[in-house]
């Protein structure tokens, strides 16, 4: 994970979770291909 260009580390447990919850939420957009390769998200505040 990247903040403001700063790289944050998470522990696997972390990672796991964060990544399954964006993979599932994306599963259940329309127009998503099943057989997708990278997902990138930026968030600003």
């Amino acid at each position: 994970m990247e903040i403001d260009k700063r790289e944050i580390d998470m522990n696997e447990f972390v990672s796991k979770i964060i990544g399954g919850m964006i993979i599932g939420a994306v599963g259940t957009l329309r127009d998503v291909p099943d057989r997708w390769e990278k997902i990138e998200i930026t968030v600003k505040r």
